[in-house]
């Protein structure tokens, strides 16, 4: 199963990373193939651009969305998680 990794980022040190990448290898561990925004995201690149590029992957590819803990305070996480919601995709909270 394919599952997107969503979870808050902007405001939070290192942009969250450490529980994004904690929270993948977890979920690679028991089999999912996890698309990971900290591992893909452009260094340097703006919303507008990782919005995109997460969006597409959402659409293209996704079975699943997997929600980190504070995922309610993020206007992104809750916008990929309505995306995903609208696509029929299960979701996974964390």
């Amino acid at each position: 199963m394919n599952v997107y990794l969503s979870g808050p980022m902007r405001g939070h040190d290192d942009l969250n990373y450490p529980a994004f990448n904690a929270a993948a290898e977890q979920l690679r561990a028991t089999g999912y193939f996890v698309f990971n925004p900290a591992e893909s995201s452009p260094l340097n690149a703006g919303i507008r651009e990782c919005f995109a590029i997460d969006v597409a992957w959402i659409c293209a590819h996704a079975d699943a969305i997997a929600m980190l803990p504070g995922w309610e305070n993020s206007k992104g996480a809750k916008a990929e998680l309505a995306l995903s919601e609208a696509l029929g995709h299960e979701v996974i909270y964390l």
